[in-house]
Order: C-alpha cells, then sequence, then structure tokens
C-alpha cells in the first residue's frame, strides 16, 4: 500500500496526519455527518482518490449506497452536470466493487 509506505519514509508527517484527523473530529457533528461532508468535500475538489476513499469509509460507517448517491445528486447543481456524472461513477467503482 503505498501510503503505509509513505508513512514509513516520512513518520513525521504520519504524525502530523493523524494529529489533523483527531482534531477535524472535534464538533457537533456525528461520524456519519462527517463522513459525508468529506465525500462532499471530495467531490467538490474533484479528487476521484479522495473520492474513493470517503465512499469506502462512508461505507464501513454504515451510510447507505442511496445516503451516498444523494450527496452525488446535491453536489449536480454546484458541480454541472459532466462534473457530476464523473463523480458518480466514482461512487459506483466503490459500490460495485462493494456488492
Amino acid at each position: 500500500m503505498k501510503y503505509i509506505d509513505f508513512i514509513k519514509r516520512f513518520p513525521a508527517l504520519g504524525e502530523a496526519w493523524n494529529t489533523i484527523h483527531r482534531e477535524e473530529a472535534q464538533g457537533p457533528l456525528d461520524a456519519r455527518i462527517q463522513r459525508l461532508v468529506k465525500l462532499a468535500v471530495a467531490m467538490g475538489a474533484f479528487r476521484e482518490g479522495a473520492v474513493h476513499s470517503a465512499v469506502r469509509k462512508a461505507l464501513k460507517a454504515g451510510i447507505t449506497r442511496e445516503e451516498l448517491e444523494q450527496v452525488v445528486a446535491l453536489g449536480a447543481s454546484t458541480l454541472g452536470m459532466p462534473s457530476s456524472v464523473a463523480v458518480y461513477t466514482w461512487v459506483q467503482d466503490v459500490l460495485d466493487k462493494a456488492e
């Protein structure tokens, strides 16, 4: 796995990354909502790998296919149709493997 190799090579960056994750989770949003927000941010940034990761983590958190697909639909008016279709295919990549 590339991430593990990277962290082995640069352990201080791994520690900093863990600190960021601990701090960003502080606040009133529950874990499910945090996962959906993370997906939306990844979509808005148009980061395919981050979308894949967000969907995998959301599924582990018990978020349903329908909920994930609604996040894509909610983004359509902001992202535009071509970008939304691309993001939808990225979400489906993970959902299809999860079945």
